[in-house]
């Protein structure tokens, strides 16, 4: 190979750095990211089903800014939970108890492999894009070479998209917590986690839906 090709995950990634709970793109975009809870739509009665459909449109409607939503699929880990359960035939003195126990514990087991439980995580993307900061469509080049580097420095960039991003993420915890979710903001940790798992395949991404923040 010759030795003028050098080649790194690094550089196929859009990620420039994860920094104080924000995500910093290349572009000079920069990111913050939302983890909500769920609700089980089905078990609501009607009258809940339509005021949480209400209350969702009357969410969308409220943005001036776009998000994006993203749905995460994972196989269920109950390596735990069997675990706990052979822990419990262990000490369990009853011998009756114990067989019932690892009666259950076949049952858990077979349900997962046969059906393969799935665990969903919900998140919510705010973005703060290149053009908000000052980079114009005239500065991209279709035919250069993908940039590596941010236009501005890492802590401009964050002092401008902070006064942006707060705001919206704010707005966005009290809408979802009117439809009774409780969203959080991720931490640098956790979206070094989150993003490890995404690009060493950990898990299944099921979908990212843009969102789309027009008033009605």
């Amino acid at each position: 190979m010759p030795e003028n090709i050098k080649s790194s995950t690094q550089e196929s990634l859009d990620i420039y750095t994860i920094k104080n709970h924000l995500v910093f793109l290349k572009d000079g975009s920069c990111s913050l990211v939302l983890k909500t809870t769920a609700i089980n739509f089905n078990l609501l009665s009607e009258e809940e089903q339509d005021a949480t459909i209400y209350g969702y449109a009357g969410l969308l409607n409220s943005l001036s800014f776009s998000i994006q939503i993203l749905i995460r699929s994972q196989r269920k880990n109950i390596s735990d939970y069997i675990n706990l359960l052979d822990n419990r035939i262990q000490i369990t003195p009853s011998q009756k108890v114990k067989e019932q126990l690892l009666s259950y514990r076949q049952f858990v087991k077979s349900l997962v492999k046969e059906n393969r439980v799935l665990e969903k995580k919900f998140y919510v993307i705010v973005s703060f894009s290149a053009i908000e900061l000052g980079v114009t469509k005239s500065t991209f080049n279709p035919m250069a070479k993908t940039t590596q580097k941010p236009p501005f420095d890492i802590s401009y960039i964050e002092e401008k998209a902070s006064m942006a991003l707060y705001p919206r993420r704010d707005h966005i915890i009290r809408q979802f917590a009117r439809i009774g979710l409780k969203a959080s903001q991720l931490t640098t940790s956790e979206l070094v986690t989150l993003f490890y798992t995404i690009y060493n395949q950990g898990s299944v991404t099921q979908a990212i839906t843009p969102g789309r923040s027009n008033a009605s």
